[in-house]
């Protein structure tokens, strides 16, 4: 995507029922605008395969746990994507703004395609969306790692989507189960596109990364390693339950590790990176500081330096906390929480409310994408395909602005142009 034209590529409880989605009437749009190849990092260029987009369901083979109706079954719906050789016409994206506008934006993937043969098998991401969301938030991402040669899951959350969750007049229903499924949705996806007829001789079992935004991060961060820490105050106030018996019970379901385990022991070992994305919940120190200082997993923090939802601050702490070496933190210059969505759609423009998940006040969503799909490509395959060279565009230090010194300009980041790079922060161990 380095030219862009390539880019046609809390009563917190109410009871939810799933929307079913339907195929608007008005055309699909193309929220993405053409750059010349030089304005966009390096690593941002569309890969050699064309993509393939599948819509899977999957469901748990046992009941789970639900603060209100007890043991219920859970089911998940994800969108899938992969490389293929093949040919076909571009399919749409259909979803809907927190206050219900639907709306249809182009993807650059074909839907239901074979998948492409390979001597080497794909590696798996797992994209987690924020709270509230949709499977194709970050579907650049899905499209941009997919044409690099790896297979893409991003998740629908249950009781945690804009269909689901009525932002005007009950804005929590989904926070207990999302605080509860996040860490546990994102390994049962890996768990099951390994296992899935379609991809299960395809795709390289012992080889996976995860991407995170928000609650997604939140999740990410647990699920490689980071153990939860509610006590009885947190457990109350983000569940909003009050009775001390079944504060308890919150507490205890909540404290897990790895994906729902007792454990950061029990980190599936097919992780082998992270991507962060202002994750939440360090602002209030949800996690056990032991365990983050345990992470044996490389995780990429990215945050706006003015992030009011996760809290700069707390994002930090994550990263701070991050006992693997290789972790880094970049930061967003002046940008607040939304780093991650796709450009707004038109229907988002009616209303502040609406807006206010897509865009930021300082910068260009098209450019946080692509800065996204550069850092995303790198980590990926520095340290899920272990190809050495790409770790070097993880390896940039200090201001990216290059600012002078004595009166000489400093070399550019690598993989970026002269100019191009100005805003961003990288920090390691």
């Amino acid at each position: 995507m380095k030219t862009l034209s390539l880019f046609l590529k809390a009563s917190v409880f109410a009871s939810l029922s799933t929307i079913a989605i339907t195929t608007p009437s008005f055309a699909a749009q193309n929220v993405y605008k053409s750059f010349p190849a030089d304005v966009m990092p390096e690593l941002s260029e569309v890969g050699g395969y064309r993509v393939g987009v599948k819509t899977i369901n999957i469901t748990y083979p046992e009941l789970v746990t639900d603060f209100v109706k007890g043991d219920v079954e859970r089911a998940l719906t994800l969108e899938v994507w992969y490389p293929t050789s093949e040919n076909g016409a571009l399919t749409t994206y259909n979803d809907q703004t927190r206050s219900g506008q639907k709306f249809e934006i182009q993807a650059n993937a074909i839907r239901d395609v074979a998948i492409a043969k390979s001597e080497s098998k794909y590696p798996v991401v797992v994209i987690s969306h924020g709270y509230t969301g949709y499977r194709t938030l970050m579907h650049y991402l899905g499209e941009h790692l997919a044409s690099h040669g790896y297979v893409v899951a991003a998740i629908d959350h249950t009781d945690s989507t804009n269909k689901e969750v009525n932002f005007v007049e009950n804005p929590y229903s989904g926070f207990p189960s999302t605080l509860l499924n996040r860490s546990r949705d994102q390994a049962f996806t890996l768990n099951a596109i390994v296992k899935n007829p379609f991809f299960k001789g395809n795709v390289d079992s012992t080889k996976a990364g995860l991407i995170g935004y928000s609650m997604g991060g939140y999740g990410a961060v647990s699920t490689v390693g980071g153990c939860y820490a509610f006590n009885d105050t947190t457990a109350a106030m983000f569940t909003g339950t009050k009775e001390p018996q079944a504060v308890n019970m919150v507490k205890q379901a909540l404290n897990t590790c790895a994906g729902g385990e007792a454990s950061s022991d029990d980190v599936l070992p097919a992780w082998k990176a992270a991507l962060a994305l202002a994750p939440w919940g360090g602002q209030h120190q949800l996690f056990d500081v032991a365990s983050l200082n345990n992470i044996h997993v490389p995780i990429l923090y990215v945050a706006g330096d003015n992030d009011d939802i996760s809290g700069y601050d707390g994002i930090r702490w994550l990263f701070e906390n991050t006992g693997n070496k290789s972790s880094k933190l970049l930061t967003v210059v002046n940008a607040r929480h939304n780093v991650a969505p796709h450009p707004a759609p038109s229907e988002a423009y009616g209303s502040e409310f609406d807006l206010g998940s897509y865009i930021e006040p300082a910068w260009d969503n098209q450019k946080l994408n692509a800065i996204n799909e550069h850092f995303a490509l790198a980590l990926m395959n520095c340290h899920v395909k272990g190809i050495d060279e790409y770790c070097a565009f993880l390896d940039v230090t200090g201001s990216s602005d290059q600012a002078p010194v004595e009166g000489k300009v400093p070399e550019p980041w690598k993989g970026f142009d002269n100019r191009w790079a100005l805003g961003l922060r990288m920090e390691g161990k």
